[in-house]
């Protein structure tokens, strides 16, 4: 990502990511790896399948299994790791599951997150903090204008309201105890989908899933609208966040949105459609009844990291569901993870620079 992503910065740079066994932190270790960095990851144990196994990560970081929700825990990794830029990406990520899990929900996503941020708060060396929360953290109001950061935060479901609420958390440290010390940004992106994401209850591995199993795909809300957009979008962008606050710009230490392009934020059944053509066979039909309640409309107005960073989305939807169809395809065929994720990053890389 040459002239965003600045390689040699990173290079021999300390970096603990704690969630590195899930999704978005097992890419986000393999990019950091790529570029040099020596990172450290505090996590709870991977699930099976998950990406963070089939791409070996355990081989690229100082792994560490534990629970953010256990100080003492979070506090040894930070003495042991020493780190000079941290990403905090454990959570709780699952609406529907917090529906049944209200309570971890809560200690994970938002005293969970006061355990990283105290620990942030002594670690001598530290100089960036990058806290990743979601688009799920405004107050909906299911209305067809896209959240500015400036919007007020909220919640229906516990996992909104938990991400809402580790926002206030981070705004309060960085007010009360980062003014010295490290820089301090939250981040905010998109529906995030990519190759290995094995999570149940989210569209694009149910369809990966029931694709690969030749059984129809069993669709909740099709005309739910999100914005989509590949992992490797969002991580690009915290990435150029980390460096800017390490460097000591002020002004970054503040909320940003990360999302697609706006034509791109699109139905739950346009997505389908596109999976089953892109898979080249499968159907999807809907499923009927009672369901917990979930945002209908959601769009992210991401013009301010456009401006003031010059980020912006490298692939469109099309292409990042072609890369999930082309990852799953090539490692269901005996491909392996890792070389498909660098293969596919490489690419990605490619792309921003041209």
């Amino acid at each position: 990502m040459e002239g965003l992503v600045n390689p040699a910065f990173w290079r021999n740079r300390r970096v603990l990511v704690t969630g590195h066994t899930g999704f978005k932190g097992s890419w986000l270790a393999l990019w950091l790896d790529q570029l040099g960095a020596k990172v450290t990851g505090l996590a709870l144990a991977a699930e099976r399948p998950s990406l963070f196994e089939q791409a070996r990560i355990a081989e690229l970081v100082d792994h560490h299994e534990g629970d953010i929700r256990d100080p003492e825990v979070v506090d040894a990794v930070f003495a042991a790791a020493r780190p000079e830029i941290v990403f905090h990406l454990a959570a709780q990520p699952l609406v529907r599951l917090s529906y049944e899990q209200p309570a971890e929900t809560f200690a994970t996503n938002v005293q969970g997150t006061v355990h990283v941020l105290d620990a942030c708060r002594r670690a001598e060396g530290l100089r960036a903090v990058v806290c990743v929360t979601s688009d799920k953290c405004y107050e909906n109001r299911e209305w067809v204008w896209p959240y500015r950061e400036t919007d007020p935060m909220g919640g229906h479901d516990p996992y909104s309201a938990s991400k809402g609420a580790a926002e206030l958390v981070i705004a309060s440290y960085r007010r009360s105890f980062f003014r010295d010390g490290p820089l301090v940004a939250s981040v905010r992106a998109g529906n995030v989908i990519g190759g290995g994401d094995w999570a149940k209850d989210r569209l694009i591995p149910d369809m990966i899933r029931a694709l690969v199993s030749e059984q129809s795909v069993a669709i909740r809300s099709p005309d739910s609208v999100r914005p989509w957009q590949h992992v490797l979008e969002a991580l690009g962008g915290y990435l150029m966040i980390a460096e800017r606050l390490h460097g000591g710009e002020r002004p970054v230490a503040d909320g940003w949105n990360f999302g697609p392009a706006d034509d791109d934020t699109q139905p739950v059944s346009w997505i389908a459609d596109r999976m089953v053509e892109t898979w080249g066979s499968g159907n999807w039909h809907t499923v009927d009844g009672p369901r917990p309640h979930e945002a209908t409309l959601l769009r992210l107005d991401c013009s301010k990291a456009r401006r003031e960073l010059g980020w912006r989305p490298a692939w469109r939807l099309d292409t990042a569901l072609d890369r999930i169809v082309s990852w799953h395809k090539a490692v269901a065929g005996g491909e392996d993870a890792r070389a498909v994720s660098l293969a596919q990053l490489a690419d990605y890389q490619a792309r921003v620079a041209a």
